[in-house]
């Protein structure tokens, strides 16, 4: 028995599909570049009513089929887009389903902290499962406690040693990793990593607003490198209250970093102006041409996706990934999107990932 029915895994193992909705195409091309393999076909559009269609155009019965699909900006139509589209590889008879879902959305709605309020993460978890995935593949959520929002089994990768290992080859001596309560956890695996101290900033939401208040900044900064470390940007407003309360300790030379760029509102604006010297984040949120500019830099989680989605379907170690044995993060950032032969020939034996598919439709 395996998780996902009663076939063995076996059967699946000539049979992996990945397909993509419109939420970041491009984030998928690179991931079936990564892999060596065409994305499947598939319409997926919106009539002149709003209403979402999705039709396959391959056979997918009894397949293994990974459809990446973050749910960000416009976040409604993403996710019905993927509900619409795990329904619809159900009702073709695929064989498994894992949702690749690279940013979570409404993930800070994960408790109720006030009065007469929705935990709309897990009403957004209860909705992926009930449509017909059976599995779910995300990076770096808003709070671990999502994953028991989930009846299927959920794998979830974490850039923080993707990023921190971009900051190491920089070279950057005195630094100090700074962060707020909540990500506090992973930072610290992020400070080890550059052999850095860890400073935590303490500080408080202004209502329900998009806006929070610095109250103290716990450990030692003045006169290092500081390197503000999050699970997401939003409207850079937090990020922006943290530079200056760095800059009243006396820290002069401030780097953020963030899994997700969401970038909403000014956020692009509010960096260009700051004191910050560069902002990197990744492409699991696709960041359009306005939105490029110098002091922001995104790294690729292109071959950390497609390795994981490798091992998801051949039955290997995920959390593998990140021991020290196999060492894939650092030979990952050496991937460059676009360029086949610049990846690593250490991380994927095209021998063992099975079928491919043609191009996807327009």
């Amino acid at each position: 028995m395996s998780s996902f029915g009663s076939r063995d895994a076996s059967v699946y193992v000539e049979r992996f599909d990945l397909y993509t909705g419109n939420a970041n195409p491009d984030l998928a091309r690179s991931i079936g570049r990564y892999l060596k393999m065409d994305l499947g076909r598939a319409e997926v559009f919106e009539f002149a009513n709003e209403n979402i269609f999705v039709k396959i155009l391959d056979n997918v019965r009894d397949r293994d089929v990974f459809l990446i699909q973050p749910t960000c900006s416009p976040v409604s139509k993403s996710i019905m887009e993927l509900l619409i589209m795990i329904d619809a590889f159900k009702r073709a008879s695929a064989g498994r389903i894992t949702a690749v879902v690279p940013y979570y959305a409404y993930g800070r709605s994960d408790k109720k902290d006030q009065p007469r309020v929705p935990i709309t993460a897990r009403l957004v978890a209860d909705m992926i499962s009930v449509a017909g995935a059976d599995r779910l593949l995300t990076m770096d959520l808003h709070q671990g406690q999502i994953q028991g929002f989930f009846n299927i089994p959920v794998d979830e990768l974490t850039a923080v040693h993707m990023l921190s290992n971009y900051f190491r080859r920089k070279s950057l001596t005195n630094a100090v990793v700074v962060t707020d309560l909540g990500f506090a956890k992973r930072a610290r695996a992020f400070a080890e990593l550059l052999d850095a101290p860890l400073a935590v900033i303490e500080k408080r939401r202004v209502g329900n607003l998009d806006r929070a208040e610095v109250l103290n900044v716990i450990g030692e900064v003045r006169g290092k490198r500081a390197i503000i470390v999050d699970d997401e940007i939003d409207t850079a407003g937090t990020l922006m209250e943290i530079t200056r309360a760095l800059r009243r300790e006396g820290v002069d030379e401030i780097y953020a970093c963030a899994t997700h760029g969401i970038l909403s509102g000014d956020a692009v604006d509010r960096i260009a102006a700051s004191a910050v010297r560069e902002v990197v984040v990744t492409d699991t949120v696709r960041l359009p041409p306005q939105k490029r500019i110098p002091k922001i830099h995104t790294l690729s989680v292109a071959p950390l996706i497609g390795e994981a989605i490798r091992r998801i379907h051949l039955g290997e170690s995920v959390g593998a990934l990140f021991s020290s044995e196999l060492n894939l993060v650092e030979e990952m950032l050496l991937w460059e999107e676009g360029d086949d032969n610049s990846q690593p020939a250490s991380l994927v034996d095209p021998s063992r990932i099975g079928t491919t598919r043609g191009e996807r439709c327009p």
